[in-house]
């Protein structure tokens, strides 16, 4: 894949837009700014604690590379493989994708999702990302994107998997778990999920 999916000035200007919009709505949401320890950490690794998903950076970073990831491969097939739209709207795919990937944040931190994830999968006592932690999940997206518009698309499917397998072999859980015990729960991976 050729980086013809990078944004230009007006892309990024829109981007930021979005990433303002998000902002607010999160803020209008009364998500907490920062973690609720008073700290703001790069790094925090310990899954089943109150401190996840309150820092710029954690073991579900990864997953959000790989959305970035993920979504150059859907604007590749729809702009560039499919020629769909003409083409001519490609430069337009990272501010779309910001904007999926910030609907995500709002939902995942909405009461349903909030309660479903308490209640179907090992991430308990679950309360939600702070904002802090949610604009990180955003940018760590762009990070993706970004890559996977300048690597060859090999490099960015193995980096995808080595991501997957990573944090499985961690800490019992990746992008494919997550969405699989969202939507379909499965009480044998939760219990294995449990006991690492």
């Amino acid at each position: 894949m050729q980086p013809l999916l990078l944004p230009d000035r007006r892309a990024w200007l829109l981007t930021l837009v979005f990433l303002l919009a998000i902002l607010m709505i999160l803020l209008g949401m009364g998500r907490p700014p920062i973690c609720a320890c008073g700290t703001v950490k790069l790094w925090h690794g310990v899954v089943q604690s109150s401190e996840n998903s309150q820092h710029i950076a954690d073991w579900y970073s990864f997953s959000h590379v790989i959305h970035g990831l993920l979504f150059y491969f859907g604007a590749w097939l729809l702009w560039e493989r499919w020629k769909l739209f003409g083409g001519r709207p490609a430069r337009w795919a990272l501010p779309i994708a910001v904007a999926f990937e910030g609907f995500w944040e709002i939902l995942e931190n909405s009461p349903i999702i909030i309660q479903r994830y308490r209640e179907v999968t090992v991430s308990w006592g679950y309360a939600g990302d702070s904002i802090v932690n949610s604009m990180a999940d955003l940018g760590w997206m762009v990070v993706g994107f970004l890559a996977a518009g300048r690597l060859p698309a090999w490099a960015s499917v193995m980096a995808a998997i080595a991501f997957e397998t990573f944090t499985l072999i961690v800490i019992r859980d990746n992008l494919t778990l997550n969405v699989l015990m969202l939507v379909w729960p499965v009480e044998a991976i939760r219990q294995w999920q449990g006991t690492g």
